[in-house]
């Protein structure tokens, strides 16, 4: 693709900063852009509805609102704060950088975009919106909205996750910051994707880029970005024990933090057709039909685990540790998407978790 020549991005960037000044949405994070705000929100906002991260980011800010007082915790005081947000990995890592910044920068989050980008789990697009938001630098910012908005705007007909298209595509965004309110140019960015260029029904004659657009010229905005034609899922099946301790505690397995479902918690399982495989991880089925047997798709694999009642104390495997955990302490645990579905579908109450997208 061919990326925004100066005069293009300088009159896009007028355009944008005036359109966002007139229309930005009211976040308590932009009340108050200090740095440690912006960068829990931009955290909390990957995956996650800006409406769904509204509530988790208040109530995180009010437990811990500097670096310093998350650094200060374990990880496990941190999940309950999380638990609903879901990947879990977002709130590992922005507690490991907490420590970073605690034990290396004395407590003051970095202003260089280059020491910033050093911390655990800050990459090129965290580095950028935290670093225009909060500090001023021109640094650009390419999310899933801002793919969109470009790849409409200059009728980009290749794959958005190609090499040459990421290049270009950085490419115009590094145009567009580079000028006056580079924060607030890149929320405008990010912003006319999610409220008006959005992926169905576009509200074209809503967004101050239209006269450029050239996809909106084709009468076909919904077209753009290509969506590559997806490999079909692998399917899995699984057996997962239901047990419990003397004190009827379920018992739980929490997988490594790295791979699928990292560091969540899950019930005792395994890949197999029959239940008879739980024996390998210290449980032994006691009925030979599941209590319920649940899907749950990934982008790559499609899980049906079956639930079988079981007793036994749970080892071995591949997880990391096992924990009996009361019903009442569910909810403060970062719960894999299975279990949830299959803990639920056995009437046990567990707070809903939020929807993905800004």
């Amino acid at each position: 693709m061919t990326p925004l020549s100066p005069p293009e991005a300088a009159a896009h960037r007028a355009a944008l900063l005036d359109w966002y000044s007139r229309h930005a949405r009211d976040l308590p994070w932009r009340r108050d852009p200090r740095p440690w705000h912006v960068w829990v929100s931009e955290i909390m906002c990957q995956q996650t509805r800006v409406s769904s991260a509204i509530p988790y980011f208040e109530r995180f800010i009010a437990r811990f609102p500097t670096p310093a007082a998350l650094a200060a915790v374990d990880i496990e005081a941190v999940y309950p704060y999380w638990a609903g947000l879901g990947y879990y990995a977002r709130a590992r890592n922005l507690h490991a950088a907490a420590r970073q910044v605690a034990q290396t920068h004395d407590g003051e989050i970095p202003s260089d975009p280059e020491v910033f980008g050093a911390l655990k789990g800050v990459g090129r697009y965290t580095r950028g919106a935290v670093m225009s938001i909060a500090f001023g630098h021109r640094e650009p910012v390419v999310d899933g909205n801002v793919v969109r908005v470009l790849c409409r705007l200059l009728a980009v007909e290749a794959d958005p996750r190609s090499a040459p298209v990421q290049r270009g595509l950085w490419a115009s965004a590094a145009a567009l910051v580079d000028g006056e309110r580079p924060g607030d140019l890149n929320q405008a960015v990010m912003e006319l994707g999610a409220t008006v260029c959005t992926p169905k029904s576009p509200t074209c004659l809503l967004c101050p880029l239209q006269g450029a657009c050239v996809a909106r010229a084709t009468g076909q905005p919904e077209r753009l970005p290509v969506k590559p034609a997806r490999k079909a899922a692998a399917q899995v099946a699984l057996v997962a024990g239901l047990a419990r301790d003397d004190a009827g505690a379920l018992w739980l397995a929490r997988n490594p933090d790295q791979g699928l479902l990292g560091g969540q918690w899950r019930l005792p399982g395994l890949p197999a057709d029959d239940p008879q495989a739980l024996t390998a991880l210290g449980l032994t089925p006691t009925a030979a039909t599941p209590l319920i047997t649940v899907h749950h798709a990934f982008s790559h694999q499609r899980w049906t685990v079956a639930v079988y009642p079981a007793r036994g104390t749970p080892r071995g495997g591949d997880f990391v540790e096992f924990r009996a955990v009361p019903e009442a302490a569910l909810d403060g645990l970062p719960l894999g998407g299975p279990a949830l579905k299959a803990l639920r579908a056995l009437g046990l109450k567990i707070k809903a978790r939020r929807g993905a997208g800004r």
